[in-house]
This record gives C-alpha cells, structure tokens and sequence, in this order.
C-alpha cells in the first residue's frame, strides 16, 4: 500500500527528502525513486508534492540546486545538502524520534 504526500506527516517529506541528499547530488525524480525503493515500495512521494517541497527547502538555504546530467544524459537540476539543510536535518531526526517514543509508549499501553 502506497502513502502519498498527503497521508505522511506534516514535515515528514521535507526529512526523507534531507535524507536522500546526504550521499551527494541527486535530482527530483531520484529522489522520489530512492524514497520508494528505501521505503520497500510503501512511501511514493508524487511529483505534486516533490517540487513544492523542494522549493520551499532551497528558500529555507537547506538544499542549493545545480544544473548538471542525470544517468541518461539529459539535463536536470541536482540538489544539494547544505550546511543549513545539515543541521535541519538532525533536528527533524531527533523530534521524529521523540514522536515514535511517544507513540510506541501509547500503543504498549500504561505498563
């Protein structure tokens, strides 16, 4: 079963999306291609939601785009994990850590 952008979390795509940036430069349609295939098929992030995630990181000086070819030859914009993006990052790990803590505390129920 696929989750779309609407049915992530809020602020959820902009941390895998970090994510996927940490080993290097990576265009739009990687991204959303190493998101489906990390996630075993189960998170596909629509380009609808892509893009508009990835402007509003690049305003926020979390990524920086460059023009550069993709595997195939063809000219695309590869995105870039600055040091903003960095720090950015380690935050929306550590909250979205304290959030599977505090629902696995739920789910196991009052012990």
């Amino acid at each position: 079963m696929a989750k779309s952008q609407s049915e992530l979390l809020p602020g959820t795509l902009d941390m895998l999306v970090l994510q996927t940036l940490v080993p290097g430069s990576i265009h739009g349609y990687a991204i959303a291609k190493t998101i489906r295939a990390m996630s075993d098929n189960v998170l596909d992030v629509e380009q609808g939601s892509l893009y508009p995630a990835l402007f509003r990181m690049e305003r926020k000086g979390w990524i920086k785009p460059k023009w550069g070819k993709s595997e195939t030859g063809r000219r695309v914009k590869l995105y870039n994990l600055t040091r903003a993006g960095r720090r950015a990052l380690r935050v929306q790990e550590d909250a979205w850590a304290t959030f599977v803590q505090a629902v696995g505390r739920v789910m196991r129920g009052a012990e």
